[in-house]
């Protein structure tokens, strides 16, 4: 089966990692872009990487990001030089950053810049950005609007959101690579991710609803996890920015989000009194364990959906 996947952030990064278990080097996950930052005059892809290293194998378990066993020479450096030090990047980690930045100036694509980090890393599956152009997503709360990683990493999430934006989406577009993969998928996944801030962006591109729209017409079904499990985000601010943007933080307000788009929304047991009404927005709503705390258990999950997705 070839598996399209669409991700943000961690808990995209952990079924991912479960897909790949299964499809292998058929599997590929769009990723968000719209987090990506500027820092130190090096391109930051925090989405793209967060999965990079998972599906690589040297993640970071206790925090979900970042490469296992870092260090902060390099950072705690700059700070002595001055330099804000609210997000820091380890020693190994700057490595893919420099790498990308040297390569994009000198006229590679994102795309092609992203394919080479992650075959030197050994990753099985192809992650693409969702677009080659920059995107920004941008936050509105009570003082204005803020950098995504502001509000998220430097202001740690407390602000109450009112508004999303994509900056600079007006100038992007599907890639080649992203488009072909969609019009080959057998099953598109909706990773357990951020719907307004990690998906929305992917959703927003142009060209990648109308791609995913061509690929359900022939026969591949969507399937959605929900991130939200008895109300709650496992991590991240999903629940309170669904609640400050007027939806509902539920599995249900997920699904709403999702209706049209989606064939099916996996949710987690403790949410299966919902599913006659998430049925009733025209999915199905199969009912599993969604929590993946280790291999096992994001392998079953990734299993399970791909199951639904071949119904």
């Amino acid at each position: 089966m070839r598996v399209v996947a669409l991700a943000g952030g961690v808990g995209g990064a952990k079924l991912a990692h479960g897909l790949q278990a299964e499809a292998g080097a058929d599997l590929t996950v769009i990723v968000n872009t719209g987090d990506d930052l500027e820092r130190h005059g090096l391109l930051v892809c925090p989405d793209h990487d967060t999965v990079m290293y998972t599906l690589a194998g040297i993640a970071n378990r206790e925090w979900g990001w970042g490469i296992a066993g870092e260090t902060w020479n390099a950072a705690e450096q700059l700070a002595v030089y001055g330099e804000d030090s609210w997000f820091r990047l380890g020693d190994r980690d700057l490595a893919a950053h420099i790498v990308r930045t040297d390569r994009l100036r000198r006229g590679e694509r994102l795309t092609a810049v992203c394919r080479h980090l992650q075959r030197s890393l050994g990753v099985a599956a192809a992650i693409l950005p969702m677009a080659d152009e920059p995107v920004r997503t941008r936050v509105r709360a009570d003082d204005g609007w803020l950098e995504f990683q502001d509000y998220f990493v430097r202001r740690h999430q407390e602000p109450t959101v009112h508004e999303i934006r994509f900056d600079g989406m007006e100038s992007a577009s599907i890639t080649p690579e992203a488009r072909d993969a969609l019009a080959g998928a057998d099953a598109i996944v909706i990773c357990p991710s951020n719907p307004l801030v990690s998906i929305g962006p992917i959703l927003a591109v142009p060209g990648m609803q109308a791609a995913i729209a061509r690929a359900r017409a022939r026969g591949a079904r969507v399937v959605g996890v929900s991130p939200i499990i008895g109300g709650h985000a496992l991590k991240g601010p999903a629940d309170r920015m669904l609640v400050s943007m007027g939806h509902e933080s539920s599995a249900l307000g997920v699904a709403r989000l999702y209706a049209g788009l989606v064939d099916a929304l996996v949710i987690d047991a403790v949410d299966a009194a919902l599913a006659p009404a998430i049925a009733a927005l025209g999915m199905s709503a199969p009912v599993t364990e969604t929590i993946m705390t280790d291999d096992e258990s994001r392998r079953r999950l990734a299993a399970e959906t791909l199951a639904v997705a071949a119904r």
